[in-house]
Protein backbone atom coordinates (compact mmCIF):
# COMPACT_ATOMS: atom_id res chain seq x y z
CA UNK A 1 0.00 0.00 0.00
CA UNK A 2 1.38 3.16 -0.91
CA UNK A 3 1.56 5.83 1.66
CA UNK A 4 0.46 9.55 0.96
CA UNK A 5 1.99 12.99 1.37
CA UNK A 6 1.27 14.21 4.97
CA UNK A 7 2.34 17.31 3.51
CA UNK A 8 1.19 19.68 0.43
CA UNK A 9 3.94 19.82 -2.02
CA UNK A 10 2.59 22.96 -3.63
CA UNK A 11 2.82 24.88 -0.55
CA UNK A 12 6.27 23.31 0.30
CA UNK A 13 7.61 24.28 -2.58
CA UNK A 14 6.15 27.87 -1.86
CA UNK A 15 8.08 28.62 1.14
CA UNK A 16 11.08 27.01 -0.21
CA UNK A 17 10.67 29.93 -3.10
CA UNK A 18 10.31 32.51 -0.55
CA UNK A 19 13.50 30.78 1.27
CA UNK A 20 15.90 30.79 -2.03
CA UNK A 21 14.87 34.30 -2.52
CA UNK A 22 15.54 35.64 0.88
CA UNK A 23 19.25 34.09 1.25
CA UNK A 24 20.05 32.86 -2.38
CA UNK A 25 21.06 29.27 -3.33
CA UNK A 26 24.44 29.21 -1.53
CA UNK A 27 22.34 31.11 1.41
CA UNK A 28 20.26 27.82 1.81
CA UNK A 29 20.98 24.79 3.18
CA UNK A 30 18.59 21.97 3.59
CA UNK A 31 18.43 22.20 6.63
CA UNK A 32 16.97 25.39 6.66
CA UNK A 33 14.43 24.13 3.60
CA UNK A 34 13.63 21.34 6.29
CA UNK A 35 12.92 23.88 9.26
CA UNK A 36 10.79 26.70 6.31
CA UNK A 37 9.07 24.04 5.03
CA UNK A 38 8.13 21.73 7.74
CA UNK A 39 8.94 18.72 5.33
CA UNK A 40 11.83 15.75 6.60
CA UNK A 41 14.47 16.06 4.46
CA UNK A 42 13.27 12.85 2.92
CA UNK A 43 10.47 13.76 1.96
CA UNK A 44 11.87 17.05 -0.09
CA UNK A 45 14.59 14.88 -1.69
CA UNK A 46 11.83 11.75 -2.45
CA UNK A 47 9.24 14.77 -3.88
CA UNK A 48 11.58 17.16 -5.00
CA UNK A 49 15.04 15.96 -5.71
CA UNK A 50 17.83 17.46 -4.11
CA UNK A 51 18.56 21.12 -3.13
CA UNK A 52 19.91 21.93 -6.87
CA UNK A 53 16.42 20.43 -8.56
CA UNK A 54 14.31 21.91 -5.49
CA UNK A 55 15.81 25.33 -6.78
CA UNK A 56 15.18 25.29 -9.98
CA UNK A 57 11.39 24.56 -9.06
CA UNK A 58 11.18 27.27 -7.28
CA UNK A 59 12.59 29.26 -9.91
CA UNK A 60 10.04 27.66 -12.54
CA UNK A 61 7.47 28.94 -10.48
CA UNK A 62 8.55 32.37 -9.71
CA UNK A 63 8.70 32.19 -13.78
CA UNK A 64 5.36 30.98 -13.78
CA UNK A 65 3.82 33.63 -10.89
CA UNK A 66 5.20 36.71 -12.68
CA UNK A 67 4.77 36.33 -16.44
CA UNK A 68 1.07 36.45 -16.55
CA UNK A 69 1.20 40.33 -15.27
CA UNK A 70 3.37 41.25 -17.52
CA UNK A 71 1.11 39.69 -20.63
CA UNK A 72 -1.79 41.43 -18.75
CA UNK A 73 -0.29 44.64 -18.61
CA UNK A 74 1.08 45.02 -22.00
CA UNK A 75 -1.67 43.26 -23.99
CA UNK A 76 -4.37 45.92 -23.17
CA UNK A 77 -6.56 47.10 -26.45
CA UNK A 78 -5.72 51.38 -26.93
CA UNK A 79 -2.27 53.22 -26.78
CA UNK A 80 1.03 50.61 -26.20
CA UNK A 81 3.21 52.73 -25.09
CA UNK A 82 1.70 54.14 -22.14
CA UNK A 83 1.82 50.63 -20.88
CA UNK A 84 5.57 50.11 -21.75
CA UNK A 85 5.94 53.05 -19.75
CA UNK A 86 3.99 52.09 -16.99
CA UNK A 87 5.98 48.78 -16.87
CA UNK A 88 9.52 50.46 -17.01
CA UNK A 89 8.05 52.55 -14.38
CA UNK A 90 6.93 50.12 -12.19
CA UNK A 91 10.20 48.28 -12.22
CA UNK A 92 11.93 51.50 -11.55
CA UNK A 93 10.05 51.69 -8.19
CA UNK A 94 9.60 48.06 -7.26
CA UNK A 95 13.57 47.74 -7.43
CA UNK A 96 14.26 50.96 -5.20
CA UNK A 97 11.72 49.34 -2.44
CA UNK A 98 13.41 48.38 0.21
CA UNK A 99 10.91 45.56 0.63
CA UNK A 100 11.99 43.86 -2.79
CA UNK A 101 14.63 40.92 -2.11
CA UNK A 102 15.62 41.93 -5.82
CA UNK A 103 14.20 39.23 -8.63
CA UNK A 104 15.13 35.71 -8.10
CA UNK A 105 15.56 35.59 -11.78
CA UNK A 106 18.17 38.31 -11.72
CA UNK A 107 19.78 37.10 -8.55
CA UNK A 108 20.15 33.66 -9.88
CA UNK A 109 21.88 35.37 -13.01
CA UNK A 110 24.15 36.76 -10.67
CA UNK A 111 24.56 33.92 -8.03
CA UNK A 112 24.57 31.23 -9.98
CA UNK A 113 24.20 31.06 -14.05
CA UNK A 114 28.15 31.90 -14.94
CA UNK A 115 28.48 27.81 -13.33
CA UNK A 116 25.29 26.32 -13.30
CA UNK A 117 23.88 25.51 -17.05
CA UNK A 118 20.70 24.40 -16.03
CA UNK A 119 20.01 27.78 -14.22
CA UNK A 120 21.28 29.80 -16.89
CA UNK A 121 18.96 28.27 -19.14
CA UNK A 122 16.27 29.68 -16.99
CA UNK A 123 17.73 32.60 -16.94
CA UNK A 124 18.04 32.59 -19.96
CA UNK A 125 14.37 31.93 -20.93
CA UNK A 126 12.74 33.86 -18.61
CA UNK A 127 14.82 36.81 -20.38
CA UNK A 128 13.59 35.91 -23.67
CA UNK A 129 10.13 35.53 -22.45
CA UNK A 130 10.50 39.47 -21.02
CA UNK A 131 12.02 40.77 -24.37
CA UNK A 132 9.41 39.04 -26.56
CA UNK A 133 6.62 40.55 -24.45
CA UNK A 134 8.26 43.99 -24.84
CA UNK A 135 8.82 43.21 -28.91
CA UNK A 136 5.38 41.97 -29.49
CA UNK A 137 4.02 45.29 -27.72
CA UNK A 138 6.54 47.55 -29.42
CA UNK A 139 5.30 46.26 -33.04
CA UNK A 140 1.80 47.15 -31.95
CA UNK A 141 2.91 50.34 -31.13
CA UNK A 142 4.65 50.76 -34.43
CA UNK A 143 1.34 49.52 -36.23
CA UNK A 144 -0.81 52.01 -33.89
CA UNK A 145 1.71 54.59 -35.48
CA UNK A 146 2.72 55.62 -31.33
CA UNK A 147 6.44 54.30 -32.22
CA UNK A 148 8.15 55.60 -35.66
CA UNK A 149 7.89 53.44 -38.61
CA UNK A 150 12.18 53.42 -38.58
CA UNK A 151 12.49 52.15 -34.74
CA UNK A 152 13.18 48.65 -34.44
CA UNK A 153 11.27 47.34 -31.63
CA UNK A 154 13.24 44.47 -31.38
CA UNK A 155 16.25 46.91 -30.54
CA UNK A 156 14.17 48.75 -28.33
CA UNK A 157 12.81 45.62 -26.36
CA UNK A 158 16.64 44.62 -25.82
CA UNK A 159 17.12 47.88 -24.42
CA UNK A 160 14.53 47.89 -22.14
CA UNK A 161 15.08 44.31 -21.31
CA UNK A 162 18.64 45.09 -20.04
CA UNK A 163 17.75 48.53 -18.34
CA UNK A 164 14.83 46.78 -16.14
CA UNK A 165 17.31 43.99 -15.33
CA UNK A 166 19.86 46.16 -14.32
CA UNK A 167 17.24 48.63 -12.41
CA UNK A 168 16.79 45.24 -10.46
CA UNK A 169 20.68 44.70 -9.28
CA UNK A 170 20.90 48.23 -8.48
CA UNK A 171 18.04 48.83 -6.51
CA UNK A 172 19.87 46.09 -3.96
CA UNK A 173 22.33 48.78 -2.70
CA UNK A 174 20.49 51.49 -0.74
CA UNK A 175 19.61 55.14 -1.94
CA UNK A 176 19.12 54.51 -5.92
CA UNK A 177 15.98 55.52 -6.31
CA UNK A 178 16.74 58.91 -7.99
CA UNK A 179 19.17 56.66 -9.83
CA UNK A 180 16.48 54.27 -11.19
CA UNK A 181 13.86 57.04 -11.72
CA UNK A 182 15.89 59.23 -13.70
CA UNK A 183 17.50 56.01 -15.71
CA UNK A 184 14.07 54.90 -16.27
CA UNK A 185 12.76 58.33 -17.59
CA UNK A 186 15.71 58.70 -19.48
CA UNK A 187 15.67 55.19 -21.67
CA UNK A 188 11.57 55.89 -21.97
CA UNK A 189 12.31 58.84 -24.15
CA UNK A 190 13.50 56.73 -26.55
CA UNK A 191 10.17 55.56 -27.48
CA UNK A 192 8.98 58.46 -29.30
Amino acid sequence: MARTKEFDPDTALRRALELFWERGYEGTSMADLVERTGVARASLYATFGGKHDLYVKALELYAEDNAPRLLDELSNPGPVLPQVRAVVRRFAAESSSSSLRGCLVVNTAVELAARDGEAARKVEASWTNLEALLTSALVRARAQGELAADRDPRALARMLLVLMQGMRVLGRAPGGEARLRDAADQALTLLT
